[in-house]
């Protein structure tokens, strides 16, 4: 399920399949101008960053992200036929990938309020059901996540922690769970090993940034 999948740095994932799909972009080391989609979680620096999406970005490149950040998509040179603006709890699909968006937001930290509309996605590919948290903290939207992949962070401070990271993981039961947002901007290595030590036997954690 993981096989030309890659977590390059904080957030930022990449998939390397029948489309190559970025999520949140960030610290990219070359011009690889390659993505065919770039899902956008919220407007962060360490998640929508110019410098960083122009590395990916190609002409015909659709970037689907929370309608908050239209005017940015317009002014870093994207169509409004490429743009796909996207509200919590909604379906739809580009280029053939379904995706589903998933509220993301914080429940006792004040850094991604609910009321702004931010999201993590759901991705289907090959019918396996990818799920990319965004930042977050454990709500009752998230918990109701079906998943056979989970991309949650584990870093603290502005998202979940590891032992919260590992609660969810636990209530969701994905087949595999995968550690983020850490060794960055906050968290580090420690957290995302702790967080693997606290799964479930029945769940694989696996750790996609080296």
């Amino acid at each position: 399920m993981l096989e030309n999948i890659e977590v390059l740095c904080h957030s930022s994932i990449k998939f390397s399949k029948e489309k190559v799909i970025y999520f949140d972009p960030f610290k990219i080391e070359s011009n690889y101008n390659d993505a065919d989609i770039i899902f956008i979680t919220h407007d962060h620096y360490d998640h929508y960053s110019t410098e960083d999406i122009n590395k990916v970005k190609k002409a015909e490149t659709k970037i689907v992200a929370p309608e908050d950040l239209q005017t940015k998509l317009l002014k870093d040179g994207f169509s409004q036929e490429n743009i796909i603006l996207v509200e919590p709890n909604e379906k739809n699909e580009a280029y053939g990938i379904k995706f589903e968006t998933i509220p993301a937001y914080n429940i006792s930290k004040q850094f991604h309020p609910k009321e702004n509309g931010w999201v993590g996605y759901i991705i289907q590919i090959n019918d396996i059901r990818y799920y990319v948290a965004g930042d977050t903290d454990i709500t009752e939207d998230n918990k109701k996540v079906k998943c056979d992949v989970a991309f949650v962070p584990v870093g603290g401070t502005y998202t979940m922690n590891f032992e919260e990271a590992a609660k969810l993981v636990n209530e969701i039961k994905p087949k595999i769970a995968v550690p983020i947002h850490y060794g960055s901007i906050v968290g580090t290595n420690k957290d995302a090993t702790d967080f693997i030590k606290l799964l479930h036997p029945e769940i694989k954690g696996k750790i996609l940034m080296l």
